[in-house]
């Protein structure tokens, strides 16, 4: 039986052999078939060709001609240079290879030759290729070039740029690529797994044509809809992953339909002193249809900071306490655990209800006593942190599991309390603003509510992006706060100085400000300290004993300090705009009007500064945020157990997402284990791709 070159060892592709594979694997390509995927990440355009007459130092240019002399050459610095002088029928130019004396070797007196790079002057006009690739030999016949050397029938091309390794360039990459091409492209012919109906519908290309053009573009505006197909693929399997997921869920785990009287909701409702806002109301209808139904929710409930999520999250924990189950709150650390039952009791006061707590703090008999209530199902409603997935924790009938802070948890985590007891119903809480594609990408088996206003009357925080000139003005205005009464931040990119950052470290900077601010406690925090330290000074921080707080970005997601009204951010250049909207969200939690100051070093601020400075928008600021950085730093393994998408672009690709989500959930309804002879191949393209995966996201 003939060896399948697309699951063989790329060792035994012609041109690897073992050492090269070795430095393949560095570049994680280990099969044919991961070669066959690895595509150039850019292309050298050298498709218009240009007359030698024509040509002047300064240009980038294109030529075809024959090579009339060749030879090495030997500067004084002992660098060996191959040189070949080119003619075409208008004239002739030198071209020079520093550094590369063994194309004397492949490159021949009389080759038709086609070279591709700067023009610069040296002794006269010269050509410095960075490509260049033999059309024809000296020897062989006469194709229209001409006595002269023209270019005749022979064209420009466009040159593709591999990634590479050290000990593999990425010319020699092409090589092996060129060798293999043809005998990889043989065996994906029969292997397309997106039916020719909707290649028709979506206008894209048969894989192994994408796959072709790819690898070997005539011209350049042949690679977008080459890309365009590998990217439909990419995000359909990823939408198919997702999509079994809830189906899996919704059919194989017993649903709870919590359809009591709505007594504590409506009363809740009733004992707000405020309104619901528009986006409030419509975030709760979702989910309280979602509870309502007799299959589990399982629902990403997305806002700003201070846009309401707890109010909401509030509500549907009632609905299953009114039900008669039991509704768990899981926060990342004890200090927001805390934070969020001193929130529910007040808001939950007037109904006389009141959660427990269960933290890693609570020990003892107050332990005992809570763990006691949980498992007999008289306690309704808890907040925790991961001490309610351990397993001395039972639950007489966990009906609702509240996460906060999705991105903290992961898949794994969410599993694991969701099964706590039998807790089918799931709402995961974000104040991470992102963008509707990412967010399909990376909770694809989340439906998806979104805040997306803020209660009226809530103060915007004042923000402005100052240069260096501005600095010292900027940390007296802070000590005139903090003389008020007021607490702030000071935040930094890194926590010790670095040589080959030039940003100002947070601990230098605390010794610097604690001399400063010297009547005052200073603080400091960062990601290096031990989760004790880290708790005792925030705690400090918010019960007012600390009153400037020097940080890193371990604040980013942190409590409520309703007294701290400045923050100043510097070498702001050094975050994401998302990130620089997330510290900023740690200001403006009080009645006071709270400032956030950004400091940039260049003269002027960057593109990412002057968003950041335009609009509290959280939604926008992300929007942008995705358009200005890319979606590579949203991605994350530890998160999400996926891969950074290799070929989809959320910014350009929505479109297709959305039909990738539409059709992937269309197919698992009608055939959710993917059996019919139509979906197999789909099945086994899915297998292929994630693996066991997929088990991150199965129920039981």
């Amino acid at each position: 039986m003939k060896r399948s070159l697309l699951t063989s060892s790329v060792q035994y592709l012609k041109g690897v052999g073992p050492r090269r594979a070795e430095r393949f694997a560095r570049l994680g390509v280990a099969t044919g078939r991961d070669l066959l995927y690895h595509l150039p990440h850019r292309y050298e355009d050298a498709t218009t060709v240009d007359r030698i007459a024509s040509l002047k130092p300064g240009d980038d240019a294109t030529v075809i001609g024959r090579v009339i002399s060749k030879g090495v050459l030997q500067t004084r610095g002992r660098l060996r240079v191959f040189h070949a002088v080119v003619r075409d029928a208008t004239g002739l130019i030198e071209c020079a290879w520093p550094g590369r004396p063994w194309l004397d070797r492949s490159i021949c007196k009389g080759d038709l030759l086609l070279v591709s790079g700067p023009v610069r002057f040296y002794h006269g006009r010269q050509l410095q290729p960075r490509e260049h690739t033999i059309l024809a030999r000296a020897d062989e016949a006469t194709d229209g070039a001409g006595t002269n050397g023209g270019p005749g029938d022979h064209r420009g091309q466009v040159f593709p740029v591999y990634p590479a390794t050290e000990g593999l360039t990425h010319r020699q990459v092409r090589t092996i690529v060129e060798q293999n091409l043809e005998p990889l492209l043989e065996e994906t012919e029969d292997q397309d797994s997106i039916p020719d109906e909707w290649r028709s519908e979506l206008e894209l290309p048969p894989l192994a044509e994408a796959l072709r053009v790819l690898h070997q573009p005539a011209e350049l505006p042949e690679v977008e809809p080459a890309r365009r197909r590998l990217a439909f693929e990419e995000l359909f399997y990823l939408q198919l992953l997702y999509a079994r997921a809830r189906a899996r869920l919704r059919h194989d785990a017993p649903g709870i339909a919590f359809d009591a009287p709505p007594d504590l909701t409506l009363g809740l409702l009733e004992a707000l002193p405020f309104e619901l806002t528009g986006a409030q109301r419509r975030a709760w209808a979702e989910i309280e249809r979602d509870m309502a139904a007799p299959t589990p929710m399982n629902r990403l409930l997305q806002g700003d900071v201070g846009s309401g999520k707890t109010v909401v999250a509030a509500l549907a924990m009632l609905k299953a306490a009114e039900a008669g189950h039991q509704a768990a709150l899981m926060a990342p650390t004890e200090l927001l655990a805390e934070q969020h039952e001193r929130t529910l009791c007040s808001l939950l006061e007037p109904l006389g209800l009141k959660p427990a707590l269960l933290t890693g703090s609570v020990t003892g008999t107050a332990r005992r006593y809570v763990l006691e209530r949980l498992a007999g199902g008289e306690e309704r409603l808890v907040v925790g942190t991961h001490a309610l997935i351990q397993d001395a924790v039972a639950f007489g009938s966990l009906g609702l599991a509240v996460i906060d802070e999705q991105h903290r948890f992961g898949v794994e985590q969410r599993r694991v309390l969701r099964e706590a007891g039998g807790a089918l119903d799931a709402l995961v809480m974000s104040a991470t603003p992102i963008p509707r594609s990412l967010a399909l990408a990376l909770y694809g088996d989340l439906d998806i509510s979104v805040i997306d206003e803020m209660p009226p009357g809530r103060r915007a925080v004042v923000t402005g992006v100052r240069g260096p000139g501005s600095r010292e003005a900027a940390f007296e205005f802070l000590r005139e706060q903090l003389a008020a009464g007021r607490q702030g931040y000071v935040l930094y990119p890194l926590i010790e100085e670095s040589e080959a950052l030039e940003a100002r470290s947070a601990t230098e900077m605390h010794e610097e400000l604690s001399e400063r601010y010297a009547e005052f406690e200073v603080g400091l925090l960062h990601g290096r300290l031990s989760s004790s330290e880290k708790e005792s000074t925030m705690r400090r921080f918010l019960e007012g004993e600390i009153r400037l707080l020097v940080a890193t970005t371990v604040i980013e997601v942190g409590i409520d300090v309703p007294n701290a009204t400045v923050m100043l951010i510097e070498d702001a250049e050094r975050f994401g705009l998302a990130q620089l909207h997330q510290l900023r969200g740690r200001v403006g939690r009080g009645a006071e009007q709270s400032y956030c100051v950004a400091f940039h070093r260049g003269r002027e601020p960057s593109d990412r500064l002057r968003a950041f400075a335009a609009t509290n928008d959280g939604f926008q600021l992300a929007e942008e945020d995705l358009r200005l950085r890319g979606q590579g730093d949203f991605f994350g393994r530890d998160q999400h157990g996926l891969a950074t998408l290799r070929f989809a672009d959320l910014e350009r690709d929505r479109s297709l997402l959305e039909e990738a989500r539409r059709r992937a959930r269309s197919i698992v309804e009608e055939d959710r284990e993917l059996g019919r002879p139509e979906h197999r191949r789909m099945g086994r393209e899915l297998a292929e791709r994630y693996g066991d995966r997929e088990s991150l996201y199965r129920v039981g």
